[in-house]
């Protein structure tokens, strides 16, 4: 469980493993499963694997690793919340979709796109209007697609987003 595989040729192959974490809830640390959720092959030719996190997903408690086959993975971005979906465009930048910006569990269940750009700064782009967002494509430096509210019954959406 929790791991990045390979299938080629009819062959499975293990690239990494996500490990547990503990993390604080009411006063008390408890083990957070890593769910590893979307994976993309980023302008380097590495794995960027966005992590949704388990139970209780806490805020700011998913990451971003860089796996490079046959190395331990590497967190590349830190800080988010229950990413759902990744993406780079033209310019190596990542795109990171979060599902639920405030945690799964919070009564302000709105989601977030944010950038991260090549010196690892982050930028938010867009934290209002997305209500449990799904997936993210880039199109060009300049322009990407989101899908929201899918999980809403005949009211699901796909966003156009110019930056």
């Amino acid at each position: 469980g929790n791991s990045l595989l390979r299938v080629q040729n009819r062959k499975v192959t293990s690239l990494a493993v996500f490990r547990d974490r503990l993390v604080p809830f009411n006063g008390e640390q408890v083990p957070m499963d890593a769910v590893p959720t979307t994976v993309v092959r980023g302008p380097d030719g590495a794995y960027y694997v966005g992590q949704l996190t388990g139970f209780p997903f806490p805020v700011g408690g998913a990451r971003v690793y860089r796996v490079v086959p046959g190395h331990k993975p590497q967190i590349y971005a830190r800080g988010f919340t229950n990413i759902i979906d990744i993406a780079f465009d033209p310019r190596g930048r990542l795109y990171v979709l979060e599902i639920a910006h405030n945690g799964l569990l919070s009564e302000e269940a709105y989601g977030a796109l944010q950038r991260v750009n090549r010196d690892g700064s982050k930028k938010m782009l867009l934290d209002e209007g997305l209500f449990f967002p799904g997936g993210l494509v880039v199109r060009s430096a300049h322009e990407m697609y989101v899908t929201n509210c899918g999980v809403c019954k005949d009211t699901g959406e796909v966003l156009r987003v110019e930056m």
